[in-house]
């Protein structure tokens, strides 16, 4: 079951500069920067709330480091912008098996590593009205020791 948006993410030429702008314009703060190789982008979480099913929705900004990465591809042909929508579920799994048994094709065989230790996988945009849509198992949150 898809509990929240967990995140939309927007493509970027210069991750820094956009960075700046969310933390000027709006006041976000990054919550979470990584790269991750095996999807050729640098990537900044920038966190704008709780959700009630524990999580959080964030604006994931992502930076290609390379040109032949699937977000590099896109900013050549469609510039910066919403790249995709994110929806959170509590089992990335079941629910991506779920939706493709209801014609959608899933775009992983098995879900993949995400930001922060999350499983992710995507669906075609051309099976969800045009709109690239990736499902995200958040990681674990490790409790504080008291």
């Amino acid at each position: 079951m898809l509990t929240r948006i967990d995140h939309i993410g927007i493509a970027c030429f210069d991750l820094d500069k956009t960075v700046e702008f969310y933390r000027a314009t709006y006041g976000f703060e990054v919550f979470h920067s990584e790269v991750n190789e095996e999807q050729g982008v640098r990537e900044a979480m920038l966190k704008i709330n709780n959700t009630d099913d524990g999580g959080a929705s964030y604006l994931q900004l992502l930076e290609p480091t390379r040109e032949d990465s699937a977000v590099g591809k896109w900013l050549a042909k469609n510039g910066e912008g919403v790249h995709h929508i994110a929806f959170g579920t509590a089992d990335v799994d079941t629910d991506s098996e779920d939706i493709r048994g209801k014609g959608v094709r899933v775009l992983y065989e098995e879900p993949r590593r995400g930001s922060m230790g999350s499983r992710i996988t995507f669906l075609h945009p051309k099976d969800c009205h045009g709109v690239l849509t990736e499902l995200v198992t958040s990681a674990p949150v490790e409790s504080p020791e008291h």
